[in-house]
């Protein structure tokens, strides 16, 4: 019997660990909703950080992964300024090589890329074969809303948006926003004056020379941006909400540590704990981990605590476990809270977020972590401290009601070792946040409310359900 000839995407996520693993869920998705379907995952390795588990059960035959090595000369390219485009640039020719062989293979037909939001550069190799890209933004629709938005205010009208910097009273009546929407929450890059701002609104210029826009949320979480973003007026491509994309079911080699954490949680009264977690690039120095420490503790409140060591300065590198989590907290802290909590490295967080016993989340408010609280009904305290993470928080507080303020405006420098803003939130300040949290009943009622219209988005009926259908059905319609 001759196999089925199959529409072959070609993804091409960028290598963070906020980026890959939403790539490989959407891929998943997708496979599994139509068989018509075949997808090559294209991985640009980093020489640092965690390593991503890519094994696929036997269901998902029609999913392969194609790893590019990183050499010397991939390694000089990482630097803070150009690592991005440079990156990128570099690889284009081994994308080329291997979309090349899939075209002359006789088992798939080349029906398009879908490229991550950072990769988009990779749309010229695209054109190269005639085949259609799509961009898929694992951010939400809000922030793409703003670059869209800021985008066309510099091209059309010469607005500069750098000139907000350093504003503390400036404000933005953004279309894709309810409420007029404060400068300093702004992502830091589109305030950079030395090119970063221009490199990140030229991403969405080229957004629109794309033939959709695949954005991991949900209609009834951003409406007011989705609204603005479907508008025809605009010149933006098809938006396919299609989120929440989530890994549900997360398999870590990890020595055991989840089962020791789910243990613990298991002893502990239901939505009781609070968990502090901050993402794969999150860390702070001694100084702001003490005073965390302090506020934890002054707080009375039940525990879990992700605590990892900041990576030396200037060095683009994840942060790394600590040995001894004594030479970082205040004397006396572990034995004084030892009926209380627990100090952890890294977290399995969706693991933990589900779990009953968790009643509230600390969180840097990254769009994956946002998502996840979301899907799990547990409410956050906002503690933003980098990229769009500052815009995500003024969404769940402002916008939504979904979390509580500890410091909304709060940035730090992930290659400056953690912290490198200078800014310090003092204990006051985290144990007043840590109270509100585990003490709005209205705020938690309104997230669990946001629970349940999350998961109904993706079941048959939903919004997100109508919206993959709706990209499967632009995909294999394409004839290259």
């Amino acid at each position: 019997m001759q196999q089925m000839m199959t529409s072959e995407l070609v993804f091409i996520p960028s290598p963070g660990a906020g980026h890959l693993p939403p790539t490989v869920e959407l891929a998943k998705l997708l496979l599994h909703r139509d068989e018509r379907l075949s997808v090559t995952i294209i991985i640009m390795n980093l020489p640092f950080g965690p390593k991503h588990n890519t094994q696929t059960p036997s269901c998902t035959p029609r999913l392969r992964f194609i790893d590019l090595p990183c050499g010397d000369s991939t390694m000089a390219l990482i630097t803070p300024k150009t690592f991005l485009s440079a990156f990128v640039e570099h690889h284009k020719s081994n994308v080329r090589d291997i979309v090349r062989g899939i075209t002359e293979s006789n088992s798939a037909q080349l029906a398009g890329f879908v490229v991550d939001m950072f990769c988009i550069a990779m749309t010229d190799v695209a054109n190269e074969f005639g085949a259609p890209t799509y961009t898929y933004f694992t951010s939400g629709a809000a922030t793409l809303g703003l670059m869209f938005y800021l985008q066309a205010k510099r091209d059309q009208e010469a607005d500069d948006v750098t000139e907000l910097k350093n504003s503390v009273t400036s404000e933005l009546n953004a279309p894709g926003f309810i409420n007029p929407v404060p400068a300093n929450v702004l992502p830091e890059v589109v305030l950079d004056k030395e090119g970063g701002s221009k490199m990140f609104l030229d991403l969405a210029k080229r957004f629109r020379e794309t033939s959709g826009i695949i954005v991991n949320t949900l209609q009834d979480l951003e409406s007011q941006a989705l609204k603005y973003l479907l508008c025809s007026s605009n010149e933006i491509p098809p938006v396919f909400a299609v989120g929440p994309i989530l890994n549900l079911e997360s398999k870590n080699l990890d020595n055991g540590k989840t089962d020791e954490i789910m243990r613990w949680l298991n002893k502990q009264p239901e939505s009781s704990v609070v968990f502090l977690c901050f993402g794969s690039m999150g860390s702070f120095n001694e100084k702001q981990v003490k005073e965390i420490a302090v506020a934890i503790e002054q707080s009375g409140q039940r525990f879990l605590w992700s605590l990892r060591r900041p990576p030396p300065k200037e060095k683009f590198e994840y942060p790394k476990e600590y040995d001894n989590f004594e030479e970082v907290l205040p004397e006396g802290f572990l034995a004084r809270t030892s009926s209380l909590g627990k100090v952890i490295g890294w977290a399995p967080q969706m693991a933990v977020l589900s779990h009953p016993s968790v009643g509230g989340f600390v969180s840097h408010c990254g769009w994956n972590s946002t998502l996840e609280s979301i899907w799990c009904g547990v409410p956050v305290a906002a503690w933003p401290l980098y990229a769009e993470q500052q815009l995500n928080a003024f969404q769940l507080v402002v916008e939504l009601g979904l979390a509580v303020e500890i410091r909304m405006d709060y940035r730090t420098d992930t290659r400056a070792g953690g912290g490198g803003s200078g800014m310090i939130v003092l204990a006051e300040e985290i144990e007043d946040g840590i109270r509100k949290l585990m003490s709005d009943d209205e705020m938690r009622k309104k997230v669990k409310d946001m629970k349940e219209k999350s998961r109904a988005a993706v079941l048959e009926g939903g919004s997100s359900h109508a919206s993959v259908g709706k990209f499967i059905d632009l995909v294999v319609n394409v004839t290259i």
